[in-house]
């Protein structure tokens, strides 16, 4: 996944660990990857923002 792509509702954008278990993050809307928040191997919180989707 790169800034610019287009996504569509529940398409997975992201893997996320936690506990040693492997959680597929999806996205909540169709439309378009304006900004990644995060990078990857960067610790992350319950609730924090991922990525800007500009939904089409």
């Amino acid at each position: 996944m790169k800034e610019g792509d287009r996504v569509e509702k529940g398409q997975v954008l992201c893997i996320i660990e936690a506990m040693k278990l492997m959680n597929e993050i999806e996205s909540e809307v169709s439309g378009i990857v304006k900004k990644i928040l995060v990078q990857n191997g960067e610790p992350v919180e319950y609730g924090q923002p991922l990525f800007l989707i500009q939904p089409v």
